[in-house]
């Protein structure tokens, strides 16, 4: 993997963002995160780790005809996504097709809702390390987590449930499986939520967003250009702090993270970084 390295464009924004935050204390700041490769490790020991869906893509509970065609897929789609040279506009239909293209084998595959939490068990899935001080630091001192994901939302939660770091303050807005009476895979909840249009998913929860009004400050965690925008629907912004994993085309893509991110880690598998500023902010240290 390499040495993690950390890159700051602008140290003395970052100071005077972390200053402010700290004055105003934990009440009034947010943590809104991206979930596969940002919470969840990117790699361990040299093995690329599984995102939700190639958790469910790789398991028992997919046949191999289905499992050739969702890697053709990705084989297709996946470098049109981290590709910085095309525009946001270019590549978000072919994202929509990607993901309902997927979504759509998914549900001929009759998944069983009761095998979920085996296939994640049985799955090489792992959050970052230093994610028990992260989430119990944030819950402890009642600090909402919103977790904005383009990946299933059944599989994300149960994820951070075997983590034993599903605490009340976490909410989560992905894609969600829909279930026959039988508990049999028959669709997905809702508008699709992929990785350009987050923030719409956002807005759409903005009654949710009324219970946070007071807190005006916003640490944005991060792994590709498009969860940049996952704070638009927050209103009456007044700091933010993004942070942005760099895992993958890393020479690059360093140019593009380093002008839109405030931090970027790069081959970090870690959630030091965002511990050291939860401390901080919380005046733990």
């Amino acid at each position: 993997m390499g040495t993690p390295s950390v890159y700051i464009k602008d140290r003395q924004k970052v100071e005077k963002i972390l200053t402010a935050m700290r004055q105003t204390g934990p009440s009034a700041v947010q943590v809104i995160s991206d979930f596969d490769m940002t919470l969840t490790r990117f790699a361990y020991n040299g093995k690329r780790c599984p995102t939700c869906h190639n958790i469910l893509d790789n398991s028992k509970l997919i046949s191999e005809d289905c499992k050739a065609e969702l890697a053709d897929l990705l084989k297709t789609y996946y470098p049109i996504e981290i590709d910085s040279t095309r525009p946001v506009e270019e590549k978000l239909p072919l994202m929509v097709e990607w993901w309902t293209k997927a979504h759509h084998i998914l549900v001929q595959q009759r998944i069983r809702k009761d095998l979920l939490a085996v296939v994640v068990q049985e799955s090489d899935a792992m959050l970052r390390d230093g994610y028990q001080l992260f989430f119990n630091h944030l819950q402890e001192h009642d600090v909402p987590l919103l977790i904005f994901s383009a990946g299933i939302g059944d599989i994300l939660e149960e994820v951070i449930r075997q983590a034993g770091v599903f605490h009340p303050n976490v909410k989560v807005f992905s894609n969600y499986m829909e279930f026959n009476d039988t508990g049999v895979l028959q669709g997905f909840k809702g508008e699709l939520i992929h990785v350009y249009n987050k923030h719409e998913g956002a807005l759409l929860n903005s009654s949710h967003f009324q219970e946070l009004k007071q807190r005006h400050n916003v640490l944005l965690l991060g792994d590709s250009l498009g969860d940049l925008s996952m704070a638009d629907g927050v209103p009456d912004l007044e700091n933010i702090l993004k942070i942005g994993y760099l895992n993958d085309k890393v020479e690059e893509r360093r140019e593009s993270y380093l002008s839109s991110y405030d931090i970027v880690l790069e081959k970090d598998e870690t959630m030091d970084v965002p511990n050291a500023i939860l401390l901080h902010i919380t005046g733990s240290k």
